[in-house]
């Protein structure tokens, strides 16, 4: 009885403190059980991103078809039932038995990790799928697939419950189910009609609650897809909602393919046409090639790499790069983007030296300065690339790089060395792009100091005329741009010191909309105010090093106010837009008139301020309504130098009764528009939109 009682509490110790780990805690986990097991490993997460993630593997082998020349429609169908449906036009998939595990090619596709077309040659020239996993992986992960393929002038149909093949009795994925093997023969099809239609209902136990598809972004999906296919139609139609007025259908299509891409990814107005830059390269590894005998022999193949490139700029700053490998969109980048960048560089600054637009003196502009502006796709197709991890987001392949290179470097220079009329005048103006950027970066790297925020001790570079305040907190202070140093005097005594900073500029400033950059630099006032802001310009403006947190420009309530306003709004939304885009510009309201009271009851201020025509006429109504009496002269300002201290205080900087109108964008392609009307430097638009808006013009507007 001892013996008996002692062995099981000795392997009962053993199994508590790990002594005995043996072969007999090891487990196997066959077929797609290990998908079931750890989700996270094939789709990422189990949340709507996961979710999202199984759509894309089932719509990407639909796209492959399209890549290779054998599917034109793909359409995508979110049910009410809360399924999801993908049909497209393609070969469909082979419904003819495997010979190395006897099981239709359909089983085969939906039930075998790592089996598919995608492996050998013969298949797939270049595709987004490369492991063979995706879906089998959904299968897996779905609570039922039905998949249906048109084929050989039959329909196949087959189902399957979290991966186990097998009959439903019903149309739901909670119907009784008998697992079994093999294709069930539909009814007849034409012979020409082929394609492949997969349902899949995701299973609720994998899945978390909440995990839904994005309608957004499977259009932005849809859209991106169309683009790199031209020629193929993308079809979602969402009936989720139980309320068919909602039920919306989108399609997508892009003969123009990476070029209309291009121009939809732009952010500005162009500076040259979009270029397609496009080529083809080969080279050669060492791959395990499955023989005919099904084993893996190392063997040396040559591979082709086609190259497509569509750029332009525009005149913005900003560079938007979208860079692709077949399908698969590279948000890291990887070698494809690296020889572009970088032959697009070299090239340019060849062509700045062979045109001498570059001084002998000057340095070659960089990369910074090369893609200023520029908007371009990248796009490579290979089959077998190689990835750097399991996300695909960026490219290993070495040998990108280089062909990438060699396309982009003999297609660009064509392009900027051009001699016919209006490629050379557009190969001009991106030149001048570029080297305009150069030096408007070393002018920025000269006025380092000057960007700083400094104290009253150091602050001998600031410009003498800033009257500055005390506060070292961004977020409180405050600089208002001043008309005049007439009113500067007034303002100095009205201002709060502690926060509030002063610095007036003399008459009108350079209409930066017409100037260069240089010329810009070159001004005195544009400058003080960059140097004063302390943040930079252009491109290299950081909002995070600006001095003030309110910029408030502080100029007469008449047509000279208004056009002194209309000039300091270009400098900023051309030079320093994260200022106007954050909310950070204001301009002041200064009163118009000026009501005085006779004999104001208690409590009643003695003066009453208007701040247009309108606003005087109803108010002096009013008063004469309620019998209050006031002096018929009617002070009207011409002026922020007529009023004194106490009046500009009280009406236009004290914070807690001024009135402030912020300066926001709220589309950026008609702001950009309507400054290039007002401020640019075809006179002939601007002339007739003058003549034109005459008739609508509210004469006693007009400061006579």
């Amino acid at each position: 009885m001892t013996a008996d009682t002692t062995v099981p509490s000795v392997l009962a110790a053993a199994e508590r403190d790990g002594s005995n780990y043996t072969a007999r805690h090891l487990l196997v986990l066959e077929g797609l059980e290990a998908v079931r097991k750890r989700p996270g490993m094939y789709i990422g997460s189990t949340d709507s991103r996961g979710l999202m993630h199984c759509l894309w593997e089932i719509i990407d082998n639909s796209v492959d078809e399209a890549l290779g020349g054998h599917c034109r429609n793909i359409r995508v169908l979110l049910a009410a039932d809360g399924s999801v449906q993908v049909d497209d036009d393609g070969r469909g998939i082979p419904v003819d038995i495997e010979p190395k595990t006897g099981l239709p090619g359909v089983e085969v596709v939906l039930t075998k990790l790592h089996a598919g077309g995608k492996f050998g040659g013969g298949s797939y020239a270049a595709s987004g799928g490369l492991h063979g996993v995706g879906a089998s992986v959904v299968n897996a992960l779905s609570a039922r697939l039905d998949v249906e393929v048109d084929l050989s002038s039959r329909t196949h149909a087959m189902s399957f419950r979290r991966g186990v093949p097998g009959r439903f009795s019903g149309k739901s994925p909670d119907d009784s189910f008998e697992p079994a093997s093999g294709l069930v023969k539909g009814k007849k099809v034409p012979k020409s009609r082929t394609g492949t239609r997969i349902r899949f209902w995701p299973d609720r136990q994998i899945f978390l609650k909440d995990a839904e598809l994005s309608l957004d972004d499977l259009h932005a999906r849809a859209r991106q897809t169309a683009f790199l296919v031209p020629g193929l139609t993308l079809v979602v139609r969402d009936e989720r909602s139980a309320d068919k007025a909602e039920h919306t259908t989108e399609t997508f299509r892009y003969d123009g393919g990476i070029s209309e891409f291009c121009e939809f990814l732009a952010p500005d107005r162009p500076v040259c046409d979009v270029l397609r830059l496009s080529g083809q390269g080969t080279f050669k590894e060492t791959v395990p090639v499955l023989d005919d005998r099904g084993h893996m022999t190392p063997t040396e193949v040559t591979r082709d790499l086609g190259v497509d490139v569509a750029l332009r700029w525009g005149t913005g700053y900003d560079t938007t790069i979208r860079s692709f490998v077949n399908i698969i969109a590279t948000p890291k980048g990887g070698t494809h983007l690296t020889g572009f960048e970088r032959s697009l560089t070299r090239t340019v600054n060849d062509a700045l030296r062979s045109l001498k637009l570059l001084r002998v003196a000057e340095d070659d502009v960089v990369k910074d300065d090369a893609l200023e502006g520029l908007t371009a796709v990248v796009t490579v197709r290979l089959s077998e690339p190689q990835f750097e991890g399991q996300t695909k987001e960026v490219l290993g392949t070495s040998a990108a790089s280089r062909i990438v290179a060699q396309v982009v470097a003999k297609e660009l220079k064509a392009f900027l060395t051009s001699t016919k009329r209006d490629a050379k005048q557009q190969a001009r103006a991106v030149l001048e792009k570029a080297v305009a950027a150069a030096r408007t970066r070393i002018a920025a790297r000269q006025h380092k100091e000057a960007q700083r925020r400094k104290t009253a001790l150091e602050s001998s570079s600031l410009p003498a005329k800033l009257a500055d305040c005390r506060s070292d907190d961004v977020e409180r202070s405050e600089l208002f741009i001043v008309e005049g140093d007439s009113a500067l005097g007034t303002a100095k005594l009205a201002r709060n010191s502690e926060f509030q900073a002063l610095l007036p500029i003399r008459g009108k400033i350079l209409n930066v909309q017409k100037a260069s950059v240089a010329d810009m630099l070159k001004n005195a006032e544009c400058s003080a105010i960059i140097q004063v802001i302390g943040a930079g310009s252009g491109r290299t403006f950081d909002i995070d090093q600006a001095r003030y947190g309110k910029v408030i420009f502080l100029a007469d309530a008449d047509v000279d106010g208004a056009h002194i306003r209309t000039l300091l709004l270009t400098l900023f939304q051309r030079y320093m837009r994260p200022m106007v885009e954050e909310g950070r510009v204001f301009s002041a309201v200064p009163p118009l008139h000026r009501i005085e009271l006779i004999q104001p009851k208690k409590g009643q201020d003695k003066y009453i301020y208007t701040y247009s025509d309108s606003e005087l006429r109803e108010t002096l109504l009013e008063l004469q309504r309620k019998g209050t009496r006031f002096k018929e002269s009617i002070q009207r300002y011409k002026g922020l130098g007529e009023m004194d201290a106490d009046q500009l205080a009280e009406t236009t900087m004290d914070p807690r009764y001024r009135t402030l109108r912020r300066i926001n964008i709220s589309d950026l392609e008609a702001a950009e528009q309507v400054f290039n009307l007002l401020m640019g430097n075809e006179v002939a638009p601007r002339k007739e939109f003058i003549t034109n808006s005459a008739a609508t013009l509210d004469r006693s507007r007009i400061d006579t």
